[in-house]
């Protein structure tokens, strides 16, 4: 993540946790005409085997995070707050989702090109420090972790049930829990008396 996204991570990351859900991490994508502030959250670790984020986890993130954010202004200029729930491809932001998905399938984009490569999908075979070693088409590539831009898993469709049953043909399964569940997302604009410095107020 960006400096910018570290920031705004730790300055939310406690609200988030008093309402019993962990911050998993954020996108913050700057657009002309306005960011997009996009908040990844997951239940608790003890919570993992007997529920997964719901609709109202999102709602009610939304809501804290907005008034937190109107309080501490972080972000200049206009932007779209969204909650998700990780979904069945989720982001992998921290060594430590690494090592949680360790025998998983992975695509990253790094920050410099490896063996002439930016980006690559493969069999997160282990860790080695703060090295993740990727099995690609059955060769070994180590890639250090602070030269990931962006991580996510690559989702086993047939193990979820919702690959087709025959070639261009079946429909897919019924989305199951764990499948990505987005709160509203919220527009936040300036006051019309605002200066150009202030971040705007939420809707």
């Amino acid at each position: 993540m960006s400096e910018k996204a570290n920031h705004i991570v730790e300055l939310l990351n406690p609200t988030v946790q008093a309402l019993g859900l962990e911050l998993l991490g954020i996108e913050y994508l700057p657009a002309p005409g306005g960011a997009t502030l996009r908040l990844y959250i997951d239940v608790q670790e003890a919570e993992r085997a007997t529920r997964h984020v719901n609709i109202e986890d999102c709602e009610a993130v939304s809501r804290e995070v907005s008034a937190q954010l109107d309080v501490e202004d972080p972000i200049t200029g206009n932007y779209t707050l969204e909650v998700s729930s990780p979904g069945v491809d989720r982001p992998l932001f921290s060594l430590a989702h690494y090592v949680r998905f360790v025998g998983d399938s992975a695509k990253v984009v790094m920050k410099l090109p490896q063996d002439g490569r930016r980006r690559l999908q493969g069999v997160i075979s282990r860790i080695e420090g703060s090295d993740i070693v990727f099995n690609v088409d059955g060769t070994e590539l180590k890639v250090a972790f602070d030269n990931i831009d962006k991580g996510r898993l690559v989702p086993d469709w047939a193990a979820l049930g919702l690959a087709p049953e025959k070639p261009g043909g079946a429909r897919k399964a019924p989305a199951k829990a764990g499948d990505a569940k987005r709160a509203p997302a919220k527009k936040a604009k300036k006051k019309p008396n605002q200066p150009a410095a202030r971040k705007p107020r939420a809707e």
